[in-house]
C-alpha cells in the first residue's frame, strides 16, 4: 500500500481538487441523458389572493377551486407512488409560504363534504404547520390576523369533527396554546367550559376534555416559578368548578344506569372520568389546590367506588375500566407524596381497595398498566410514615404471596418480547429502562417493605426462593420458570455496598456454583434461552463476588454462548465478557509507611490470549446472525476484548479484515449510531495493541481500511468523517517516516481551508494534523508554505469561542516539535493574534490556555525568548501579561502534565529572569510563587480511567457534536521528562537563589504569601531537605 502512487489514493481530494479557480468544489456535469426535472403535471399551484387573505378568510370563505387544489394535493401526498406524493409535498411547501394558507387548510377541515382521508392528512399536515410557524421566532410565523381566525375558529371545527380529526385538531390547540394560553388566548377555556356545559354527545366531551388535557399538562413538568402559578390560578379559576361538575354529571349517569346501558354507550363514559382523573392529576401536580381541598371528599368518593364497584363483564374485559382505575391510583400516589397529610383519612380504605384489585385475576388489555399503578402508589405507602398498615406478619406474607411474587414470574408477553423485540427486552431488563414492568415495579415493592420490616420480608424472600428452586428440581423442563423466578429475585434485590454489588439473600458464591453455573456450563445457550439469559445476567450482576478461577473456567462457555441463535442470550454473552474485563482489584501500592491501594484489572491480556482466536471468530460469526448484524452489545464486547488482549499477527488480520467488511456494510446505510461508535473503538484498540506490537501489520491495516476510508469521505458520509480522520491520525502516527505519498497528498488537502468549514470535523482534524506535526520533518513541514498554512489553521480556531482550545492544540503542537529557528519568524503573528482574541473575549477557559502555552515556550525555548518574544509586541508587556493573567489563573491550571508544565516554567521564571529578580519586582515574585504553591498543593486530580469511559449513552444519536475516539487518543508526550517532581523542583531552584541572596527571599514569602501556603512550604523544604535562607 506503501508504494502506490499518490493518484492511486484521490481520498477527499475529489472534493476539493476538481474546484474552480475561485476555490469552491465544482460538480460533476450532467449526464445529456438525464431527464429534465419537473413538477407532477396534474398539481395545479394554489393561488391566493393577497388582497383575499385576511378579509375573506376572516369569514372562513375560501374558494371552491382553492379548496379543491388543496383536497388534491393532501390526497396525492397519501399516495403510494414517490412521483405524484413529493410533487404535491412540494406544492403544499410552496403554498404555506402564502398568506391565508393555514385559514384555507382549517377551512378544507370544516368542509362536511370532503373526504375524510383528506380532511385527516389536512388536519395532520395543519398540525405540522401550526408547530413550526405558530412560534414568534419561526422564520416564517402565521401573521397575527390569521392567528386571530384560527383560535376563534378551532374549537368548533374541532367539535363538528370525527374522532381522528379531532384528536389531530386537539394536538393543534395544544401548540397553540402553549404560546399563547393565557394570556394572549383569554377566550379559550371560558368557550371550553361553554361548550362542555352544553354538549350532550360525549365523543364531542371527550374531545373537549382532551383538550383542557393537554392544555393543563405542562403544570406536570414545570418547574414551581411565580408565572406558573398565576397561570395554574386562572385555570383553576376557570376550570375546578366545571371539571368536578362533569366528573359528578357522569358518575351519576354510570350508577344509575350501567347495568342497561349498552357496552357502547358506557366506554366514552368511563373515558371521560378517565381524563377528568389526568385533569386533575395535573391541576393538583403543584401543590394542593384550596378548591380541591374543600372538595376532596367529593373526589375521593367517586375514586373508591370506581376501585371497588365492578361493571358489566364486557366493559371489564376490554380494559377501558382499568385504564380509569390506573388514573385514580396515578392520582392517589400524587396525593400520598404530596399531600399526605389531607389525605390520610381516605389512606387505608384505598390501601384496601388497592389490595383487592391486585389480588382479583383479570385479563383486560389494560391491567398491566392498572397493576404497575397500583403496586406503585402500595410502594409509596410502605416508604411513608404509614408503613403500619402493612405492619403485621399476616399482612407482609399476603402482600408477598399475592402481590409480589404472582408478579415476578415470567408471563407469556414477556417470553413474546424476548423472541420478537430482543433489543426492548434488554432495554427492559438489563438497562433499566424508563418503561415500568410488572418484573421490576414489584421488586421496588419488596424494596419499600424492607425499608421498614427488612428481616420479615428477606425472610418470606428467601424462603420464597428455596421453594423455587425446590418445585424446579422436581421438574425441571416444565417448572424452568420458577428457577428464572428465584434468580430475578436474588438480582432485582442487590445492593451495592462499597462499590462491590451484594445481597443478603443467599451467599453469592454457593449460590452461582449450585444454581447458576449448571445453566452455563456445557451449555450452547439454545436448550432454554430465558433461563440462561438470566443466569448470565447473574454472572454479570455479580461479577465482582465470582472468584477469578471460576470465571476463568466459564470463559469458553461464554464464548460458546456467542453461537447461541437467540439475540438475547449471545447479547447478555457478549455483555458478560465486556464486563467481566472491566473488573478491578484493589491492590497495596508498594511505597513504605503508607497504606494507599491502587485499582488494577483482574483480568489481563494472559487471561485471554489462549481463547482470542475462537472468541473473536465467535464474536464476528455472531454479527452474521438474524437481527445481530449492528447488535451492539456484541461490538462493545470486541472493542473490549481488542483492547485488552494481546493481537497477534494472524488474529489481526483476521479481525481487521472482518472489521473493515462490517465498516463497509454500515456506510450504505449508517443507522445504530451506538454500534458504529463501537465500531470504530473497536478499530482504533486493533490499530493501537497490534500495530504497536508488530509495526509490520500497519501496511495489511492501510491496505484493508484506506480504500473504505476513501469511500467515506468521497460519498460524503458526514457521520462518519471525524471517525475517518481519528483512524487516519492514528495510521500516521504509527508509520515511519519519511511519510509515504499518499500520506502527503493527504496532508495538502488538510492544509487546504475547504476542508476546515465543517466545524463538527474540527476536532478530528486537529486530531490529524497533530499527528503530521509530530512526523513531517521540520525542513518538509517549512517548504511550500505548510507552516504558513498551519498557523492560517490556528488562527482560524483560537478567533472561534467554540475551537479557541483546538487552536491551542495545533500552536503547542507546533512548539513541541518545530525549533525557533522555523517558528521565530511567525512569533510575532502568534501573540499578536492570541492577544488581541485575550483582549476581546478573556475567558477563564482562554486564559489557562494561554497559561499553558507560554509555560510551552519558555520551557521549550527559554525564559529570555518569551520575555523578549512578547514584549516585541509592545514595550514591557508581559509584566502586565503576568500580573493580570498568569498570576490569578494558574491555580486554576488541571490535569497532571500541565500542572507540570505550568508550575516548572512559573518556577523558572521567578528563579532565571532577570525581570523577576530584580528587587523591584519582589511583589509580583511573591504572589507568582504564592500560585505556584497553590497549585502544587491541591490535591491531585487523575483522570477518568480509559476503560471506563468508553460508554455512550443508549439515547446517543448522529448530530453535529463530535465523537471521540478513546483508543485512537494521542498519547501525551511530557515536555519536561528529565524533572521528576515539579514540588521539589520548585524547592531546589528557590534554595539555589536564596543562597546569592540571603535573607531576601524569607522576608518576600513571609509578607506576599499566603500564610497557608507559607506552612505548606516549609513542610515541602523538609521533605526534599532544603533550607531557603
Amino acid at each position: 500500500m506503501r508504494d502506490l502512487k499518490p493518484t492511486s489514493l484521490p481520498l477527499f481530494m475529489v472534493k476539493f481538487a476538481t474546484s474552480t479557480e475561485s476555490g469552491k468544489p465544482s460538480l460533476p456535469p450532467l449526464s445529456s441523458t438525464s431527464p429534465p426535472f419537473r413538477l407532477f403535471s396534474t398539481v395545479e399551484p394554489l393561488v391566493l389572493h393577497p388582497q383575499l387573505a385576511i378579509t375573506a378568510f376572516s369569514a372562513m370563505d375560501v374558494p371552491r377551486e382553492t379548496l379543491k387544489t388543496l383536497s388534491d394535493w393532501f390526497l396525492l401526498s397519501l399516495s403510494p407512488h414517490s412521483e405524484p406524493r413529493r410533487a404535491a409535498e412540494s406544492s403544499l411547501s410552496d403554498a404555506a409560504n402564502q398568506p391565508g394558507f393555514s385559514l384555507a387548510v382549517l377551512r378544507l377541515l370544516s368542509e362536511p363534504a370532503a373526504d375524510e382521508q383528506i380532511r385527516l392528512a389536512a388536519a395532520v399536515h395543519f398540525k405540522n404547520h401550526l408547530r413550526t410557524r405558530w412560534p414568534l421566532s419561526s422564520a416564517s410565523p402565521i401573521p397575527d390576523a390569521e392567528k386571530t381566525v384560527i383560535k376563534d375558529r378551532i374549537v368548533a371545527v374541532m367539535l363538528s369533527s370525527a374522532a381522528l380529526v379531532r384528536n389531530q385538531l386537539s394536538e393543534s390547540l395544544s401548540i397553540i396554546s402553549s404560546s399563547d394560553f393565557p394570556q394572549s388566548w383569554p377566550s379559550l377555556l371560558p368557550e371550553l367550559v361553554a361548550s362542555l356545559r352544553a354538549e350532550t354527545d360525549y365523543a364531542k366531551i371527550n374531545g373537549l376534555l382532551g383538550a383542557a388535557n393537554s392544555i393543563f399538562s405542562k403544570f406536570r413538568h414545570s418547574f414551581d416559578t411565580p408565572a406558573i402559578r398565576l397561570d395554574l390560578k386562572y385555570c383553576l379559576d376557570g376550570f375546578a368548578a366545571p371539571l368536578l361538575e362533569i366528573f359528578l354529571k357522569t358518575s351519576q349517569i354510570i350508577s344509575g344506569a350501567s347495568s342497561s346501558l349498552s357496552p357502547d354507550v358506557l366506554r366514552p363514559l368511563f373515558d371521560s372520568q378517565r381524563i377528568c382523573c389526568e385533569i386533575f392529576y395535573s391541576l393538583n401536580s403543584i401543590e394542593l389546590p384550596e378548591f380541591f381541598e374543600d372538595h376532596m371528599r367529593e373526589w375521593m368518593t367517586e375514586f373508591l367506588g370506581y376501585l371497588t364497584n365492578t361493571y358489566l363483564p364486557a366493559v371489564e374485559a376490554d380494559g377501558t375500566i382499568d385504564s380509569l382505575r390506573s388514573a385514580i391510583c396515578e392520582a392517589l400516589q400524587l396525593y400520598m407524596e404530596k399531600n399526605e397529610e389531607e389525605f390520610k383519612d381516605y389512606l387505608k380504605d384505598f390501601a384496601v381497595a388497592v389490595w383487592k384489585i391486585l389480588y382479583t385475576p383479570a385479563t383486560s388489555p389494560s391491567r398491566d398498566q392498572l397493576t404497575i399503578t397500583a403496586i406503585k402508589f402500595l410502594t409509596t405507602v410502605s416508604t411513608s410514615v404509614h408503613h403500619s398498615l402493612f405492619g403485621s406478619p399476616d399482612t407482609l406474607q399476603q402482600i408477598c404471596q399475592s402481590i409480589v411474587f404472582p408478579n415476578i414470574r415470567l408471563r407469556d408477553d414477556d417470553e413474546e418480547l424476548f423472541e420478537m423485540n430482543y433489543v426492548e427486552y434488554i432495554r427492559r431488563d438489563m438497562e433499566g429502562s424508563d418503561v415500568d414492568t410488572r418484573r421490576r415495579i414489584a421488586c421496588e415493592l419488596l424494596r419499600g417493605l424492607a425499608m421498614n420490616y427488612k428481616d420479615q420480608v428477606m425472610s418470606f424472600v428467601s424462603g420464597h426462593i428455596q421453594n423455587l428452586l425446590a418445585m424446579y428440581s422436581v421438574n425441571p423442563g416444565e417448572n424452568w420458570k420458577e428457577k428464572d423466578a428465584a434468580i430475578y429475585l436474588v438480582i432485582s434485590l442487590a445492593a451495592k455496598t462499597g462499590g462491590v454489588v451484594g445481597t443478603q439473600l443467599i451467599d453469592v458464591e454457593s449460590f452461582f456454583a449450585s444454581v447458576v453455573v449448571p445453566e452455563i456450563h456445557g451449555r450452547s445457550g439454545n436448550e432454554c434461552p430465558i433461563l440462561q439469559a438470566s443466569a448470565l445476567k447473574f454472572f454479570t450482576v455479580f461479577r465482582e463476588q465470582v472468584p477469578k478461577n471460576v470465571a476463568i473456567s466459564l470463559l469458553p462457555d461464554l464464548i460458546t454462548f456467542l453461537k447461541a441463535s437467540s439475540n438475547v442470550v449471545h447479547s447478555y454473552s457478549a455483555n458478560c465478557i465486556e464486563k467481566l474485563l472491566l473488573v478491578k482489584d484493589k491492590a497495596p501500592v508498594v511505597a513504605s509507611g503508607t497504606n494507599a491501594v491502587v485499582l488494577q484489572p483482574r483480568y489481563g491480556p494472559l487471561d485471554i490470549n489462549a481463547h482470542i482466536a475462537a472468541l473473536m471468530r465467535n464474536l464476528f460469526e455472531a454479527l452474521q446472525l438474524p437481527d445481530s448484524k449492528e447488535n451492539q452489545y456484541i461490538m462493545k464486547c470486541t472493542m473490549r476484548v481488542l483492547a485488552t488482549a494481546d493481537i497477534s499477527g494472524d488474529v489481526a488480520r483476521h479481525c481487521i479484515a472482518c472489521l473493515g467488511l462490517v465498516l463497509a456494510e454500515v456506510c450504505k446505510n449508517p443507522t445504530n449510531p451506538v454500534f458504529n461508535h463501537y465500531l470504530f473503538e473497536a478499530i482504533a484498540a486493533l490499530i493501537r495493541r497490534s500495530c504497536e506490537r508488530d509495526p509490520s501489520l500497519i501496511t495489511v491495516f492501510e491496505a484493508t481500511l484506506f480504500p473504505v476510508l476513501e469511500n467515506i469521505l468521497r460519498n460524503d458520509v458526514t457521520e462518519f468523517w471525524p471517525y475517518a480522520f481519528q483512524i487516519f491520525a492514528q495510521l500516521v502516527e504509527m508509520s515511519r517516516p519519511p511519510l509515504s505519498p499518499n500520506y502527503m497528498e493527504l496532508f495538502k488537502v488538510l492544509l487546504m481551508p475547504e476542508t476546515w468549514k465543517r466545524a463538527a470535523n474540527a476536532p478530528a482534524l486537529v486530531r490529524l494534523l497533530q499527528a503530521y506535526l509530530q512526523k513531517v520533518p521540520n525542513v518538509e513541514l517549512n517548504n511550500e508554505g505548510r507552516l504558513s498554512q498551519v498557523l492560517g489553521i490556528f488562527n482560524k480556531l483560537v478567533s472561534v469561542s467554540g475551537t479557541e482550545e483546538l487552536g491551542f492544540y495545533v500552536l503547542n503542537t507546533v512548539v513541541e516539535n518545530l525549533g525557533f529557528d522555523l517558528i521565530g519568524h511567525y512569533i510575532g503573528h502568534v501573540w499578536t493574534a492570541l492577544f488581541t482574541r485575550l483582549q476581546n473575549r478573556p475567558t477563564v477557559k482562554f486564559v489557562n490556555s494561554l497559561v499553558v502555552f507560554m509555560s510551552l515556550v519558555l520551557v521549550k525555548y527559554g525564559p529570555s525568548v518569551l520575555v523578549d518574544s512578547i514584549n516585541s509586541i509592545q514595550a514591557n508587556i508581559f509584566a502586565a501579561i503576568v500580573e493580570k493573567f498568569w498570576i490569578p489563573n494558574l491555580k486554576l491550571i488541571s490535569g497532571s502534565i500541565e500542572v507540570k508544565l505550568t508550575s516548572v516554567a512559573s518556577t523558572r521564571l521567578i528563579c532565571e529572569s532577570p525581570s523577576f529578580l530584580d528587587v523591584s519586582a519582589v511583589e509580583v515574585w511573591g504572589k507568582m510563587l504564592d500560585s505556584i504553591i497553590t497549585l502544587l498543593v491541591q490535591p491531585d486530580q487523575s483522570g477518568a480511567d480509559l476503560d471506563e469511559i468508553i460508554d455512550i449513552p443508549e439515547s446517543v444519536g448522529y448530530s453535529a457534536s463530535f465523537a471521540r475516539l478513546h483508543n485512537a487518543g494521542r498519547n501525551e508526550d511530557d515536555p519536561l521528562k528529565e524533572i521528576k517532581d515539579p514540588k521539589e523542583f520548585l524547592i531546589k531552584s528557590l534554595a539555589g537563589i536564596s543562597i546569592h541572596s540571603p535573607g531576601r527571599y524569607p522576608a518576600v514569602i513571609e509578607k506576599f504569601v499566603d500564610p497557608v501556603n507559607q506552612k505548606a512550604l516549609v513542610q515541602l523544604c523538609a521533605t526534599f531537605g532544603c533550607a531557603i535562607v
